[in-house]
């Protein structure tokens, strides 16, 4: 039987995550609050900037900027960041 939760990104229920998928408390408030449907989304913004930023993910600082987009993603009205002339993939 599958976790059901009121996922805050998508603002609906889905189903939600098996395991938490990041450490410490941002991966909790994640595993409680965010549907897979919605990780998939987060997945691919992350690609999108570890692509454009050019970012490392073994690099502490890229890691830092990378968790900062992740709160900011599910958590709060502030948008995450896009590069000015970032344009998606047809």
């Amino acid at each position: 039987m599958s976790r059901i939760v009121q996922c805050v990104k998508l603002n609906k229920e889905g189903e939600g995550l098996k395991v938490a998928p990041y450490p410490g408390e941002l991966g909790k408030r994640i595993y409680q609050n965010v549907c897979q449907e919605a990780w998939q989304e987060w997945l691919r913004h992350q690609t999108m900037l570890i692509n454009e930023y050019r970012l490392s993910p073994i690099d502490p600082e890229h890691r830092k900027f990378i968790e900062k987009e992740m709160d900011k993603f599910f958590f709060s009205d502030e948008a995450s960041a896009k590069p000015d002339d970032f344009t998606p993939p047809n």
